[in-house]
């Protein structure tokens, strides 16, 4: 009776150790990352601003009279 039970304490024992290490998944948590945006108040006006000046020098520079007409 000695050697039942004791079979039957190692068996327990040995099946409750084999499923102590559950295959769960890792909780991982997302990495932040924060980007600085940049805050140039004059960067959504600069474009516009080139585009008149080329436009302002084609119109001005457009003509140009040799003094001979045909």
């Amino acid at each position: 009776m000695k050697k039942f039970a004791a079979a039957a304490l190692i068996a327990a024992t040995a099946a409750t150790t084999a499923n102590a290490g559950a295959l769960v998944d890792p909780i991982v948590e997302p990495v932040v990352i924060v980007e600085e945006a940049t805050t140039s108040s004059s960067a959504g006006i600069l474009i516009p601003l080139m585009l008149i000046l080329l436009l302002g020098v084609a119109l001005s520079g457009g003509s140009s009279s040799s003094g001979s007409s045909v």
